[in-house]
Order: C-alpha cells, then structure tokens, then sequence
C-alpha cells in the first residue's frame, strides 16, 4: 500500500484526489497539508508540515507555488519523492526543483492529463510534416479563477513545438499593440477566463487553403487527479532524478 501525503489537501483538486484514493486498492493517504483545517477529512491535516513525522512514500502537491520551497525542504529532509502538479512556477523555481531532484525524485508535469500529454506528442509530430508552410496558434480556456495567463499547458505545448522546429520561435502573447503582419517564426498564445471551464487547448496549424486543429477538452477535475495518482504510483521507489509524463506514459 502506498502511503500518500497531500499538500493542498483541503483544494479543490486536493478533495477529488482524496475521493479517488479512497477508492483505490493500491494507495491511501494518511496526512495532508493545508492552511485551511475547515474540511473533515479522514487522515490528519496539518498547517505545519513538520508536524508530521508518521510513514510516508510520496507526496502530491496540489497548492500555491509559494509553498514550494517549505515543500521541497520537507521532501529532501525525510528523502521523499515528490509530485509538483501546482501551475505557475516562476523560471527560478524550476530550477530549484531541478536542483531539489539530484536529492530525491522529482515529478513535474505543467498538466497531469494523460489526454494533454498525447496531445503534445502529437503536435510534435505535425510540427515535422508541417514546418514552414504552416502557422502556429495556441489557444487555451480556463475558469474565471485561475490566475496565471497564458496556462502552464500552453506554455508546455509551446515549448515542446520550439523544440521540435528547426528554428528558435517568437512567443506572440498579445497582438493588440504590435502593427505589423505576422511573423513565420511566431507562435501565438491566447488566453481566455470564464464561468467553470475546466480546461480547453486548441493548437491550431494554419495553412495556405487549410487548418488543421488538434485539440483537448477537460470536462473535470477527475482526468488531473487520475494522473496525479499514476504518477504517484509511478514515482514511489524511484532513483534520484527528474521525472515527467513522458516518463510514465513509455513505462505503461
């Protein structure tokens, strides 16, 4: 049985891991971290994670990127991997992940959707076929409360299409401002924030007389938990290093 700590507990997404492990054989979570100590649950919460000094295997962060260095602190102290699934980590931060990861096990996913993940390879497949007759837009849609803009996923398609064009590529984020005709080298990001969207991400390859359009839709929560926990399971016993979905997926 894997013993499960999960940071952001009391979340939104903290609450759907907790209803999902609850009904899963292979894991249980047994403390959770949380400023907020409102919501009954049935393992202990703690504001202060070194107040939990019980078993554990793994840890799931679900919370606010202020929280990561506390975080990684606790992790690196008591040798636990952990799973980062929390958007909107400055560049700073990753590296002090990255450098948390020659200490223990590291897995950061910008999206923890399986879906988003194919997604992603498969426009690095179409980038190959369609480099320099086509242009590149990514458009993402997300509920009225997320903060950060454009999305981490984005950001992760984007990035996984510069590196698979032969060229280095120019982040467009607004164009209201900038008079002058597209550049081939662009890709363009566009952010859009209403009502409960879970999450939207069209990538759209605009060509002479045609588009193509790859897309993902999220209708809730569940799919980001759901990788969450394979992730968990995935990370548990493994060496030093940094991991990511890429990892996981080629392991199933």
């Amino acid at each position: 049985m894997i013993k499960i700590i999960m940071n952001g507990c009391n979340g939104k997404m903290g609450q759907v891991i907790t209803r999902l492990v609850s009904e899963d054989s292979e894991c249980e979570i047994v403390a959770g971290f949380d400023i907020n100590d409102s919501i009954e649950n049935t393992y202990p919460v703690y504001k202060n994670p070194a107040e939990y000094t019980g078993e554990a295997d793994v840890v799931i962060d679900f919370s606010h990127p202020s929280c990561l260095s506390g975080l990684l602190g606790y992790c690196k102290e008591r040798k636990l991997p952990v799973i980062l699934a929390t958007t909107g980590f400055s560049e700073e931060q990753k590296a002090e992940f990255k450098e948390a990861s020659k200490e223990i096990p590291v897995f950061f996913s910008a999206n923890m959707s399986l879906g988003i993940n194919l997604l992603i390879d498969l426009c690095k497949r179409a980038v190959k076929l369609l480099e320099g007759n086509f242009d590149i837009e990514i458009v993402e849609k997300h509920h009225n409360q997320k903060i950060d803009a454009p999305s981490g996923t984005a950001l992760a398609i984007a990035d996984a299409i510069d590196e698979t064009l032969s060229y280095d590529a120019e982040y467009v984020y607004d164009r209201h401002s900038v008079r002058r005709k597209r550049r081939k080298t662009e890709i363009g990001l566009h952010a859009v924030r209403g009502g409960t969207i879970v999450g939207e991400h069209d990538v759209i390859f605009a060509g002479t007389d045609e588009v193509i359009e790859l897309r993902h839709s999220a209708a809730s929560k569940e799919v980001f938990a759901v990788g969450a926990i394979k992730a968990a399971k995935f990370i548990t016993g493994k060496n030093a290093g940094m991991y990511n979905m890429n990892d996981l997926i080629s392991e199933l």
